[in-house]
């Protein structure tokens, strides 16, 4: 009797750390993730919702910052790139805009694709879309929401919203001091 009791003790404390270590695995990864996997995630779902066809030209802006739209940040400046990258993989002919002369490109911030010229621009390259975006900084995460824009009628023929929980990476890409 005392050996099973000593037993099933052993066994629930051992079960029961299990569970709390888990839990605590869990919480960790919840901070830990993969950026890149999350943008291409969210090209991905704009590639399908647009049903561009395939090598259609499209131009990606810069992500820019919800509450100052003539600015952004490392981390904007990432989310387009590696938006483009997955668009590329997914045959599709993204212009390059660094090397452009009729965008306006503003130091540190990126490709900025004014509402004026906007058309202009995607006639000059014969783009069949325009992928615009935005971002807003919260307490505990960064909300992203990137759209596909057709330049002939400037309606947005796909979009998505997602989040990127915040860390210290995110902080460092936003210019803010690390908490973490």
């Amino acid at each position: 009797m005392k050996i099973s009791y000593i037993f099933c003790t052993l066994i629930f404390a051992l079960l029961f750390n299990g569970c709390v270590a888990s839990n605590q695995t869990d919480l960790t990864h919840s901070v830990k993730y993969d950026m890149t996997n999350i943008n291409y995630k969210a090209a991905e779902k704009l590639l399908l919702d647009a049903k561009l066809p395939l090598e259609s030209a499209v131009i990606m802006a810069t992500v820019v910052n919800i509450d100052d739209i003539e600015n952004s940040s490392t981390l904007g400046r990432l989310i387009s790139e590696q938006m483009s990258a997955r668009f590329i993989q997914a045959k599709m002919n993204v212009i390059e805009m660094k090397f452009r002369e009729n965008v306006y490109i503003k130091q540190n911030t990126g490709e900025l694709m004014l509402t004026r010229e906007i058309g202009k621009i995607a006639k000059t390259h014969s783009a069949n879309a325009i992928i615009v975006g935005t971002y807003a900084v919260a307490n505990s995460a960064v909300y992203v929401n990137i759209k596909i824009i057709n330049p002939s009628t400037n309606v947005a023929i796909a979009a998505t919203d997602y989040v990127l929980p915040m860390n210290r990476d995110v902080e460092d890409m936003i210019g803010r001091k690390s908490r973490f």
